[in-house]
């Protein structure tokens, strides 16, 4: 078999509104297209990825893909231009091709296996998921029709996959149709049939503020499965910011367990004691901590401080207070370590940078800077791994301190949120994701 994936990206994404084309937007520090191609990429089945591109963004793209088996293309006016465009630039010596939605950028792995698999029986396949909402149907907007039968009634998403020769049969007879489904097409063929695979509620398309909003959740909350890695932390150097308490300490423990060398930073610290939000004792420290380890292979910043307190009521001094080390501590720390390339910036936000909270108003908003800020960090430096942990409400000492009449039932436990540090850590092939801990 010789297979292609053909990657639509050719529309101009007006229901968004602005200039800029929906697939081109940034999702998470990363163009929503780019989110689809990497998962396309992880296959070696795809002899080559066409991306099918609106001709004004073709230069950009261009400047944005290295990998030998992506080739840019010209779109159409439609999608079907776009989707037949892409069939005869993938050539006769093409035997099946798969086509997916650029502008969906949570297609999973298993979808993108099991349209592969259906191809190996089928000649078509479409990619599908239960209607929850009651399907209407109307010949003018304002009467229905009828309601056809929800327990018959799929919503199709994509990847779509086909046998090259069919496809290309059913768009050649299509020249007079226009169509915005590459399975209907099959269909209006007459006496062909499409193969069903199951796909996922997530597996959204974007296209419009709502949609895309709704990404940003799903990739804030979205977990990918434990790591399979066997990667050992042997003989690693770390470095933990606020590592004398709560998430820190517990992070500590566990990498001494698997054999790393945990550096201790903070104020209290017996060997490394600095004031994180005087940038000169920072940078002072972590060129010593070059000279005697060299490039480090982590930096985890835990540091936190939580007082209760009416904004109205804070001197200039506790607003400095806070916004220096929930923020500029942070700060501070990522410009000044040196990291061997590959290594890993963690982030400890809270799950209160959602939304500001009455009586904390400084903490959460500096929780929300930091989220954006490693986002953005992760787009200037690919060669680390530069990712956010959001915890849910955790067993700490200062969470105790603030909220001493929370059941410790509904907390999470510091070890708890340590061991998926430690988990994100042994992965190498993610950067710029929000992880949520959340109470199992």
């Amino acid at each position: 078999m010789n297979v292609k994936a053909l990657l639509l990206m050719g529309g101009e994404g007006r229901r968004l509104g602005g200039d800029t084309p929906k697939q081109f937007l940034n999702l998470s520090g990363k163009k929503i297209y780019l989110h689809a191609l990497e998962t396309f990429l992880s296959f070696s089945e795809f002899s080559e990825i066409l991306l099918v591109c609106h001709k004004s963004w073709m230069e950009a793209v261009a400047s944005e893909i290295s990998d030998p088996r992506v080739r840019i293309i010209e779109g159409g006016r439609s999608r079907q231009d776009s989707s037949y465009r892409g069939l005869i630039a993938c050539g006769r010596v093409t035997t099946h091709v798969v086509i997916h939605d650029a502008a969906r950028p949570f297609v999973t792995k298993k979808i993108i296996q099991d349209n592969l698999d259906a191809l190996q029986k089928h000649e078509a396949v479409d990619t599908c998921i239960p209607s929850t909402d009651t399907i209407v149907h109307a010949e003018t907007f304002d009467r229905i029709s009828s309601i056809p039968n929800r327990a018959k009634t799929l919503r199709g998403q994509t990847p779509q996959s086909f046998s090259y020769p069919l496809l290309l049969e059913a768009h050649e007879n299509a020249t007079s149709q226009s169509s915005t489904d590459d399975c209907k097409l099959i269909l209006n063929l007459g006496g062909r049939s499409v193969h069903i695979v199951p796909g996922s509620e997530s597996n959204i398309k974007i296209t419009d503020e709502l949609d895309l909003f709704l990404a940003e959740q799903l990739m804030r909350v979205r977990r990918r499965a434990p790591s399979s890695s066997t990667t050992s932390l042997k003989g690693k150097v770390y470095a933990i910011t606020g590592g004398t308490g709560g998430i820190g300490s517990a992070l500590a423990k566990l990498l001494e367990e698997e054999g790393a060398h945990p550096l201790i930073i903070s104020k209290s610290s017996a060997t490394f004691p600095v004031d994180l939000t005087d940038f000169d004792q920072t940078q002072t420290l972590f060129d010593t901590i070059y000279g005697e380890h060299g490039a480090l292979d982590g930096l985890i910043n835990c540091v936190g401080f939580l007082a209760l307190k009416p904004f109205k009521t804070l001197t200039s001094e506790e607003i400095d207070h806070a916004l220096s080390t929930n923020l500029h501590s942070l700060l501070y720390s990522c410009r000044c370590a040196q990291l061997k390339e590959g290594g890993h910036i963690i982030n400890l936000s809270s799950s209160s940078f959602t939304r500001g909270r009455k009586s904390y108003t400084l903490y959460s908003s500096a929780k929300a800077a930091v989220v954006n800020f490693t986002q953005g960090l992760a787009e200037e430096h690919p060669e680390l791994n530069i990712n956010a942990v959001i915890p849910q409400r955790t067993a700490t000492p200062m969470r105790q301190r603030n909220f001493p009449h929370e059941q410790p039932s509904s907390l999470l436990s510091p070890s708890e949120v340590a061991q998926e540090i430690l988990t994100l850590l042994r992965q190498s092939d993610m950067t710029g994701s929000l992880l949520e801990v959340r109470k199992k």
